[in-house]
């Protein structure tokens, strides 16, 4: 007897026939089969209503794979292959491998598969990869469509920005939501009067009115916003940053500003010049007099950059343990702190201060990272093996897939103070500081890179200060960027005094 899951799927966005192929009817089907075969028992449905089948992160399928895991199903019936999934690859490693593995049978009525009964015929690959052509092609189409919608000034998207809503006569249609179009326009007199962002998010939370993504949430909305951090339920700096220069407002309609280049693929955002622009397309919620003056007063809204002042070692690596906000420093004449970037700028009522002191912080990185070499036994000799590995791997290739991860640690750490600087807890001048310093390791390395066949002049790793230093002392005497860069992935403050650190390598168990 076979315990058996039967499951079922189906999305318009893989072109599937909502009629024939309808949950209802393909529950209908395999009931049918499952009565008509006394071997087979059915433990439940499992039904993926609207996702594709181009991947396997279906919250249904996934249950069945627990019941799987956990002994409750050893059978899965389909309607045909199409249902199961539309990714050849994926297919066919659950058919496989997957499943013989797991000793589950897999029934697909429609293409007259059955594990049970020997291995799939010669046909099924050919079947899978036509599946997965169909939904490639379908998914160009339903593209090619949307980008036509797009271009008309129809707006395509599942949630309209904050302040308007869909038509209800017409989803392609904005209109004007009165509640939270008076934010909206609260929003722009206050920045047109001279308030500042952050003093416009403060008030806003200081008055409970809940940010944009609490907003649709309240109203009914499955909204997930990819760019809120963690549980950040208030107003921030770059909210309100991205409403005051947000074209949507003005009437005009904004649309394509991301891309995905591969069925499978990550989306990729695209620059401002190739964003799809209609104007005109509804009714504005700013009128176009004090939209352009609040847009010239974006453009001066910028300071002065000192360039000679020295970053902060840690910048870039501190996060509120809390809330995950990046740390934000002062500097006094006590000396340089850091306390929570959300704390600072809006108050108790978002986080606590999450408090540390910069000799504080740098004094603890330094005991843990020397308590851990102490337990290296054989330091020096460890050291002339890693020494003598690198001189003898020391050729053109080598150098630049070197250089290649130095270029790419550079681009993260660039691109995660541009998100600091995106969400308003990283002020302009921290920023342009870092953007520089960054920039200057890129124009470097790229030097490194055309040089490569000098590698034998470059000194080699034990004659690097800091390692000379480790091995005369066996501890690190001092802290800076590119030794932390080194070392660390970043390092989280508690309010409660406790300093998380995760390292670029794993500890030793216990450690």
């Amino acid at each position: 007897m076979w315990n058996t899951g039967a499951y079922c799927r189906l999305s318009r966005d893989d072109g599937d026939r909502v009629e024939s192929d309808s949950i209802q009817n393909q529950k209908q089907l395999l009931e049918r089969h499952i009565d008509q075969h006394a071997d087979l028992a059915l433990v439940d449905f499992y039904c993926d209503d609207g996702y594709t089948g181009t991947n396997f992160n279906r919250p249904a399928f996934q249950r069945l794979m627990e019941d799987v895991g956990d002994k409750r199903v050893n059978c899965i019936i389909v309607k045909d292959l199409s249902r199961f999934g539309r990714d050849y690859i994926d297919v066919g490693r659950y058919l496989e491998r997957v499943f013989p593995d797991l000793g589950v049978r897999f029934v697909a009525v429609g293409d007259n598969v059955d594990s049970q009964m020997g291995r799939y015929d010669m046909m099924l690959p050919l079947k899978n990869v036509f599946n997965e052509q169909y939904a490639r092609d379908i998914s160009q189409k339903v593209k090619a469509s949307l980008k036509t919608k797009q271009r008309s000034g129809q707006f395509i998207g599942a949630f309209a920005s904050y302040g308007y809503l869909k038509d209800p006569r017409n989803k392609n249609k904005l209109v004007i939501d009165p509640v939270a179009a008076v934010t909206v326009r609260r929003i722009f007199d206050l920045y047109e009067s001279g308030v500042g962002k952050i003093a416009i998010a403060k008030e806003l939370n200081q008055e409970k009115i809940p940010c944009p993504s609490i907003y649709k949430e309240q109203m009914g909305q499955r909204y997930h916003n990819g760019q809120r951090l963690g549980e950040t339920s208030y107003w921030t700096y770059a909210t309100i940053h991205r409403m005051l220069g947000n074209q949507i407002y003005a009437g005009h309609m904004v649309q394509g500003k991301n891309q995905r280049l591969a069925m499978h693929g990550k989306t990729k955002q695209l620059g401002s010049d190739q964003w799809v622009v209609v104007p005109n397309t509804h009714e504005a919620m700013i009128a176009p007099a004090q939209w352009d003056r609040v847009q010239i007063l974006l453009k001066r809204d910028t300071r002065t950059c000192n360039f000679e002042e020295n970053v902060s070692t840690f910048a870039g690596f501190l996060r509120c343990g809390d809330c995950g906000r990046a740390m934000s420093k002062t500097t006094r004449s006590g000396g340089v702190s850091y306390s929570c970037g959300s704390y600072k700028r809006y108050g108790a009522g978002v986080c606590t201060a999450h408090y540390i002191r910069h000799d504080e912080l740098e004094r603890l990185m330094l005991e843990d990272i020397n308590s851990l070499l102490v337990t290296v036994e054989n330091l020096p000799l460890i050291v002339q093996q890693a020494a003598k590995e690198t001189q003898t791997k020391r050729t053109i290739a080598g150098q630049e897939q070197r250089i290649q991860l130095g270029l790419e640690r550079v681009y993260k750490l660039k691109k995660r103070c541009y998100e600091d600087y995106a969400d308003g807890l990283l002020n302009r001048e921290d920023y342009m500081r870092l953007k520089e310093d960054y920039d200057l390791q890129e124009k470097q390395m790229e030097a490194q890179r055309r040089q490569a066949e000098r590698v034998q002049e470059k000194p080699s790793l034990l004659e690097q200060p800091w390692v000379k230093g480790l091995l005369e002392h066996r501890r690190i005497k001092s802290m800076d960027r590119l030794t932390l860069a080194e070392l660390v992935k970043n390092i989280e403050i508690y309010e409660n005094g406790r300093v998380n650190i995760t390292y670029q390598f794993e500890l030793p168990e216990g450690g």
